[in-house]
């Protein structure tokens, strides 16, 4: 194989190492999981969200706070422009995020769209995030309506946690 090949290998390998750094973040946000979410930030990283600035440990107790009172969340990823320059990498990842909030006792549904813009860096083999902003392009709160939960109540619902069919692997399978 050439020098060339082996070098876009290594750069699907980079891209892909730091989309799943991406993946863990969302996961430990949404299953509440502060030690996944935490994982994947360099310990001297800097986080810039305006109404937050500070480090990975400041930061992942903030947003854990703050997701601990919603009843349920979802953030998903969209297009992910990741470009790597050796043992740094800069990424655009554009994010929907879903919060079922209550506000005056009534439940609210809270849609936040926007990028996250981080600076990815490679320590000794292992990518992590350096430095992450989110930048909000919009965001809207609807009244919270859940006629499908009332029309198909045997769905199966998410939970927080272990409490989750991910977590729960045994589950997974056919019944015997």
């Amino acid at each position: 194989m050439d020098s060339a090949m082996l070098a876009r290998i290594r750069r699907l390998l980079d891209r892909d190492e730091i989309y799943t750094l991406c993946c863990k973040y969302m996961r430990g946000q949404d299953r509440l999981d502060a030690e996944m979410q935490r994982s994947v930030f360099h310990d001297d990283a800097y986080l810039d969200y305006g109404y937050f600035k500070g480090g990975p440990d400041e930061f992942v107790a903030f947003a854990q706070g703050v997701l601990t009172k919603h009843q349920s969340n979802q953030h998903l990823f969209g297009q992910a422009d990741i470009e790597i320059e050796g043992d740094i990498a800069f990424g655009e990842i554009y994010t929907l995020a879903y919060h079922r909030i209550i506000q005056d006792e009534r439940p609210l549904d809270l849609l936040i769209c926007g990028r996250y813009i981080d600076r990815y860096e490679r320590r000794n083999g292992v990518w992590k995030i350096s430095f992450r902003s989110e930048v909000v392009d919009w965001a809207r709160t609807d009244p919270a309506s859940d006629d499908f939960f009332c029309r198909v109540p045997t769905v199966l619902r998410g939970a927080r946690g272990k409490a989750d069919l991910s977590s729960r692997r045994a589950e997974q399978q056919r019944p015997k």
